[in-house]
Parts: C-alpha cells; sequence; structure tokens
C-alpha cells in the first residue's frame, strides 16, 4: 500500500475503512475503531456499505487478546471475487493481455503478435477482441470488469492517459488511447464503454508491479527494461515517480559518447538506445550476417548461446552501466532491476562491470542488481496493480459506493 494517511478527528469514511483492511492495518471491527476513533455504531454503518457492495467477507476469528478468554474477534477481507480487471503490456512487435484479480492472480492470458506501427485504430481494437476471448476463457462476464490498464513503450501524461512525442510509436502521440480502448471493450466483450482505462509507461508498469510483488520494502526500486528500446521506471515509498508530465525514466536518449554517429529512432545522433537497445544489437548482428530483425530475436539468440550475440550484449550492458552509474547516484536504490529481452547472465556482467567501476561506493554499499523475477507478466501485473490501486483509493471508493446505492 502507499502508507495513505488517516483522516483525522473522527472523519474516515468507508474508503478509509476498507484501505486498513486492504493493508492488512486493521482487519478487526475493534482495530479498525482503534484506528480511526470512530464508534462501534458508525464503524458497523461504514462497513455495512461495503458489505453491501461485496467488496469486503468476514474471514476466520482471530486471536483472543484478552486474558480472560472470550470468543475470537472476527476477521475481515477484501473480497477479491467481486470484480476483474483487464490488462495489456504492449511492445513494438507483439504484445500480452491477461484477466487478473483484485489481488493480482492471472486468471486467463494471452500473447501474441501486435505491430505497435500499424497505429492505435488497429492495435486497441485487436485488444478488444483478445479481451473478449479472454473473458471467455477465465469464465468471467464483461460487467465483472471494473477497469483495464495498459502498458505502452512511450512516455505517458498521467492526467490525460495520452502518449506524448513517443519515439517509437508513430501516430499515436496524442491520440485518445483511453476512450478507444474503452469502446473496443464495449464492441467486442459487450462491456460498458465508460469502463475505467489506465495507461502508463510499460517500464514504469513493471516496476510497479516487481516492486509490490517481490520487494515491498524497498523504498526506492529501480527498473531497467532493454527490450528493442530502453527504458526505465522508478518506484519511490510505493508510488510511481513519473516526473512532471510522465517524461522521468527515458534513459534510452540519452547522449553517450560512442554512439555519435548512431540514429536513434527519435530523429538524435548518440542515444543510448541506438548504441545498446536490442533493437541496436540485433542490426549488429545483420550486419554480421546473423539473422535478427527485433530485442526478441536477440533474446532468442542469448538463449540458444550464440556467441557473437553474447559478446555483443555484454558490450550494450557496458553502455548501459556507464549511464546507470549516474542514474544510482541520483536516485540511490536500494534495488536495480535489469528486464527485458536482453536481461541475461551476458548483459548483467556489462552493467555490474561499468556500474561499480563508475559509481560512488557509498552509492552501491547497499545496492542489490537483480534480473525480473516476474518475466513478461511484469507489465500486466503492475498495469492491473494499477488500476485497483486506482479504483480502491478511499475518495474513490465513496463516489463508486454512492454511484451503487449503498
Amino acid at each position: 500500500m502507499n502508507g495513505r494517511a488517516l483522516k483525522a478527528g473522527g472523519h474516515a469514511g468507508a474508503g478509509d475503512l476498507l484501505e486498513l483492511v486492504r493493508s492488512g492495518r486493521a482487519t478487526t471491527r475493534g482495530a479498525l475503531q482503534q484506528a480511526t476513533g470512530l464508534s462501534r455504531a458508525t464503524v458497523g454503518q461504514r462497513l455495512d456499505r461495503l458489505f453491501r457492495a461485496g467488496w469486503l467477507r468476514e474471514g476466520a476469528g482471530g486471536p483472543v487478546d484478552s486474558p480472560l478468554g472470550g470468543r475470537p474477534s472476527i476477521t475481515l477481507e477484501f473480497d477479491d471475487s467481486h470484480a476483474v480487471v483487464l490488462a495489456a503490456d504492449l511492445d513494438t512487435r507483439h504484445a500480452g493481455a491477461a484477466v487478473l484479480s483484485l489481488t493480482g492472480e492471472i486468471q486467463a492470458e494471452h500473447t501474441g503478435t501486435l505491430v505497435i506501427d500499424d497505429g492505435p485504430e488497429v492495435v486497441l481494437d485487436e485488444l478488444g477482441r483478445w479481451f473478449a476471448e479472454l473473458l471467455q476463457k477465465a469464465g468471467r462476464p464483461a460487467d465483472a470488469v471494473c477497469g483495464i490498464g495498459l502498458a505502452v513503450p512511450g512516455p505517458v501524461d498521467s492526467d490525460t492517459g495520452r502518449v506524448v512525442q513517443p519515439p517509437i510509436m508513430p501516430g499515436w502521440d496524442g491520440y485518445d488511447i483511453r476512450g478507444r480502448l474503452a469502446r473496443a471493450f464495449a464492441e467486442h466483450a459487450g462491456g460498458r464503454a465508460d469502463t475505467a482505462v489506465l495507461v502508463d509507461n510499460d517500464a514504469n508498469l513493471m516496476a510497479y508491479g516487481e516492486q509490490r510483488t517481490g520487494y515491498p520494502d524497498c523504498a526506492a526500486f529501480a527498473l531497467v527494461k532493454v527490450s528493442t528500446g530502453i527504458g526505465a521506471g522508478v518506484v519511490v515509498r510505493g508510488a510511481i515517480y513519473r516526473g512532471i508530465d510522465g517524461g522521468a525514466g527515458d534513459i534510452g536518449h540519452i547522449r553517450v559518447p560512442e554512439g555519435a554517429d548512431a540514429l536513434c529512432r527519435c530523429g538524435s545522433y548518440g542515444c543510448l538506445a541506438a548504441v545498446a537497445s536490442g533493437g541496436a544489437v540485433a542490426r549488429k548482428l545483420a550486419e554480421a550476417n546473423v539473422p535478427a530483425a527485433s530485442g526478441s530475436d536477440v533474446r532468442d539468440l542469448l538463449v540458444s548461446g550464440h556467441p557473437e550475440a553474447m559478446a555483443l550484449a555484454r558490450e550494450a550492458g557496458r553502455h548501459v552501466g556507464d549511464v546507470l552509474a549516474t542514474v544510482v547516484t541520483l536516485l540511490n536504490p536500494g534495488v536495480l532491476m535489469i528486464a527485458g529481452d536482453l536481461a541475461g547472465t551476458p548483459f548483467l556482467t556489462g552493467v555490474r562491470e561499468l556500474l561499480y567501476q563508475r559509481a560512488l561506493p557509498r552509492s552501491t554499499a547497499h545496492l542489490d542488481v537483480v534480473t525480473s523475477r516476474l518475466g513478461e507478466r511484469a507489465g500486466l501485473v503492475g498495469a492491473g496493480a494499477l488500476v485497483v490501486e486506482h479504483l480502491y483509493a478511499p475518495e474513490r471508493v465513496e463516489e463508486r459506493l454512492a454511484a451503487l446505492g449503498v
């Protein structure tokens, strides 16, 4: 959870009580009274609204705190069965989509070819078809969907859900992704055309999914995704750090001396992505007559132990490690995760060589450099979590309960 402060003076609403239960900070009626300062009757009234909405359920009895014995307190649990979330994660040439529970378990998933260059109309319409098939596979009706999360390989203005001058998403700049995806969901799956849709950068959502599931106590977490492009996601005290308009973490377009003659897809020369991304490695392999057109092709070659691919991946890791020395010095993270198509031993070895050589010992003394735990599911898990945290935030709970008439 994000550690939101409770309203003072006994003004905690139903949403605040739900937050306490979901976070595990208070899971009995008595504990809720103590945490909020509300009377027993008021706690009961607000819990009743959550029970009628189907968002809470009673669990097993808790321990008896009194030395005199007595009946155990009934625990309260978030009922994650009342709704599901749809999530999708777009890359340049393929995508993944899933139905997830409200606690992040994947109930059905699909991966396939989906080319970002085909533009938002085509891509988002196809996602609507995938969602319809996935709901059928999961055995859930469209009206069980409370929201949709989408990860995209470009900078996103989180207030509008629109990508902002994306280097590798031609035709997507400023496009109404939220509206089109909601309509595609309605057209193909029979869902509501006003279903909540949240859009964020893929590295941000990968970082969010990985931090929440594997490193919940890490106050400063950074993830670098190296696939066809390069991007970074940062989670600080449980929240994604996006910068002023969604551009934080776009390290693929930092200029590096080694790339003076390398033309990037953004139109500039010398970007890190033009030198050390999966796409850059693929081009170098193709020049050496090794069939490779994308980061995923490089990944397959690395898995097979192709010697030239491994050498180029290590070299790419050194370039990225050089840039990450500055990133680590600036952010001082506890965990630096390397993810994406190139995230194997050769690349990681190259990253560590330059990172520890260039960064101050103070910056790396408590740093863990690791690889992804969730793999290709990280963006899906993060997108699902983003939707849940948005829809079940205390202020939004009050709005949604009122809309339900409870």
